[in-house]
Order: C-alpha cells, then sequence, then structure tokens
C-alpha cells in the first residue's frame, strides 16, 4: 500500500557550546556584523542624517486691491502719467493724474479655499499724440505661508521660550519674486484706443526649505537602519544555520522535545 504525507512540522534543534568555544566566539562575531554593519552601510551612504528638509506648501495669497502705475511717454509727448489707488499720491501728480480702467478677478482653480492666480486688466486713456515706451507698476499682495518658529519635535525647553520664538520670528527672511520670462508687447494701436495691460499672475506652490528637529532626524536615520538591518538579519541567519548544521565549529546537537511529549514520558 502507497503512503502519503498527510502531516508534517518542524522540529527545534539546539547546539551547545561553552561559553568560550569557538561556537559562542562565531555568534558574537555574527552578532556584530549584523547590527554594526547597517550603520556603516547607512552612515557611508552620506545621507545618515538629515541636515535638510523641505515640504510644498501653497501659500494664501490675496490682491490687496491696491495700484501705482507710471506710464512713461515718447518725447513727442514727454514727461509721464501716473495714477495709483492711494489719494496722497494723486495729489501730488496734477496734470499728470490719469484715470484708467481697472477690472480683477482672483480665481481658485482646484476648489481648495485658496487663490491659484489674478487676472488684471488695466485700461490707460491716451491722447492720439501719446505714445506708451515704458510702464512702471506696483501691486500690493498680502502673502502668507504657515511656516511655524515653534519647533513642536524639539524635547528641549529652549525651543519654547518666548524670547527664542519671538527672536526666529524677527529672523525670518521670506520674499517673494514676480516672474514673466516671455512678456508681449504688442506696438501701434487706434489713435483712441487706450494703453491696455494685461496680466495673469499666477500663485504657485512654494517649496520650504526648513532645518529638522533632533526627533526628525532621529526618525529618518531610524528607518534608514532598520531596512538595511533585515537584509543583514535574513543574510546571517541564513549562514548561522549553515554553520550549525554542518558543524563547521563543533557543538553538541540536541533535539528540542515538545512540552507535551515530555509529560507524557514522565507520567508513563
Amino acid at each position: 500500500m502507497a503512503l502519503y504525507e498527510l502531516f508534517s512540522h518542524p522540529v527545534e534543534r539546539s547546539y551547545r557550546a561553552g561559553l568560550c568555544s569557538k561556537a559562542a566566539l562565531f555568534l558574537l562575531l555574527a552578532a556584530a556584523l549584523t547590527y554594526i554593519s547597517p550603520l556603516l552601510v547607512a552612515f557611508r551612504s552620506h545621507g545618515f542624517w538629515l541636515k535638510r528638509s523641505s515640504y510644498e506648501e501653497q501659500p494664501t495669497v490675496r490682491f490687496q486691491h491696491q495700484v501705482l502705475l507710471v506710464a512713461l511717454l515718447g518725447p513727442e509727448s514727454g514727461g509721464f502719467l501716473a495714477w495709483s489707488t492711494f489719494p496722497a499720491f494723486n495729489r501730488l501728480q496734477g496734470d499728470r493724474l490719469r484715470v484708467p480702467l481697472v477690472s480683477t478677478r482672483e480665481e481658485d482653480r482646484n476648489q481648495d479655499g485658496k487663490m491659484d492666480m489674478l487676472h488684471f486688466k488695466l485700461e490707460l486713456p491716451l491722447q492720439s499724440t501719446e505714445h506708451v515706451l515704458g510702464v512702471q507698476l506696483i501691486l500690493t499682495f498680502s502673502y502668507q505661508l504657515h511656516i511655524s518658529v515653534i519647533n513642536g519635535t524639539s524635547p528641549f525647553a529652549y525651543d519654547y521660550d518666548l524670547t527664542h520664538i519671538v527672536a526666529a520670528y524677527q529672523e525670518r527672511n521670506v520674499t517673494t519674486i514676480l516672474n514673466d520670462p516671455n512678456p508681449i508687447w504688442l506696438v501701434g494701436r487706434a489713435a483712441d484706443a487706450p494703453f491696455v495691460i494685461n496680466a495673469i499672475i499666477r500663485y504657485p506652490v512654494e517649496v520650504i526649505s526648513y532645518q529638522p528637529g533632533f526627533w526628525e532626524m532621529v526618525k529618518f536615520a531610524w528607518v534608514q537602519y532598520v531596512s538595511i538591518l533585515l537584509i543583514f538579519l535574513w543574510v546571517f541567519e541564513r549562514i548561522k544555520i549553515f554553520v550549525f548544521q554542518n558543524q563547521v565549529v563543533t557543538t553538541i546537537p540536541v533535539t528540542v522535545t515538545p512540552r507535551g511529549e515530555v509529560c507524557k514520558e514522565h507520567l508513563s
């Protein structure tokens, strides 16, 4: 009658030797290589300690509806035309004051509650003999980033001291730049047509760079160390099984009897 394997279970085997034996020395060396080698590998990768970190944030930007315009005219007209939303500035301009037609619209394209762009259009009326050669335009915005001056990951009381927090706030230097690499200036217009400025100003996502706190550095280093350690644990476990099963170092193999079977033997 043919026999088939119906059930199996692993048998635990232990290996015994003295504390001053070659087997004990081998285990000590294997343990050192298992836990120290990943540390050296992670450290030599030149990214073990996180010195700088960054994250992306959509700033809260709102147009303040404050405008200052200076239009430089051609030599035949001489001088300039000016206008602003500041009454004191307008009173200083005299005959150079020219009130334009301004229309603005801010748009939240992704519906996240923060504006993504500004549609700005300005139409400056001109006389038939006036020609604009250059423009100086100032728009004001409120610009807010949620950059905390309190290091919430720090375990040190100094980082939560009010004097330190106020000093860190005063030392911040956050600036923005309006960049348009391809402006288009169209020449030629009808005699009664105004000079038109049509602009779309986008509010992009900002990349914030900061120095990480102590616990963030430890967490980043720990993730790297453990990911490499798992590989070394698997490799050295296979090496130890090979060494002891093949008696590369002298030990006494002992088959561990399950606890239930030991009790049955005593009862019998």
